[in-house]
């Protein structure tokens, strides 16, 4: 029960900064920019891997519980909690934001600026790169990067989102973007952000396995 409680929290953390700072630079008149947006979405996810790690993982993102699935680094009986407490948790956050910011329509929902299919290949490539990442530390790496792993993932999303952002939105995570949708009702391009990201994290663990079975022969 703790580790799903934790993904809870965790998850309603990132989504009520990290979509809180997008709210913040609408309604400042892009006083945080995106620069600012980035790099609270970073430093939060080092600070909450660093903080609840150690009792559930740090998953935080329905994409990398469906890839530590498939790559067998998590119990099935836990996936459903998983997800469902991650998704809960982002709802919750949005729902707080709604009250505090109850005359913004987006919530820092993402959206395309781009074209359909540019978002959605950047969206699955950089999840691509955010999975093969997160399981080369956590899985293979050595006693020295898995104690930076907070660090190189945080690092990681705010150059991500400084690539991706001003054409996808910057998600890489279905949680973060079903809970501003869904309580803001900008639902007509969810399904991007829903699909590539999982996508993305399914080649992700794949090239993985392939890549250390290459490295160990023996297994």
């Amino acid at each position: 029960m703790k580790k799903y409680l934790a993904e809870f929290i965790g998850t309603f953390i990132l989504v009520f900064f990290g979509t809180g700072s997008v709210i913040v630079n609408e309604q400042s008149t892009n006083a945080i920019g995106l620069v600012g947006i980035s790099l609270t979405f970073g430093i939060l996810i080092s600070a909450v891997i660093y903080s609840i790690g150690s009792i559930s993982g740090a998953h935080l993102n329905p994409a990398v519980t469906i890839s530590f699935l498939l790559g067998k680094l998590i119990p099935k009986k836990d996936v459903l909690f998983y997800i469902s407490a991650q998704i809960i948790g982002a709802i919750f956050a949005s729902l707080v934001l709604k009250i505090l910011f109850p005359i913004n329509t987006n919530l820092g929902a993402t959206n395309p600026s781009g074209t359909i299919v540019q978002s959605f290949v950047i969206e699955l490539i950089a999840t691509f790169v955010l999975l093969l990442t997160i399981l080369g530390i956590t899985q293979t790496g050595n006693k020295e990067s898995k104690a930076f792993a907070g660090l190189i993932i945080g690092f990681l999303v705010v150059g991500l989102i400084l690539f991706s952002g001003p054409i996808s939105g910057g998600s890489f995570n279905p949680a973060r973007s079903i809970a501003p949708a869904l309580i803001s009702g900008n639902i007509s391009n969810l399904w991007i952000y829903l699909t590539a990201p999982v996508f993305g994290g399914v080649i992700a663990v794949y090239t993985w396995r392939l890549l250390t079975n290459e490295k160990n022969p023996s297994n």
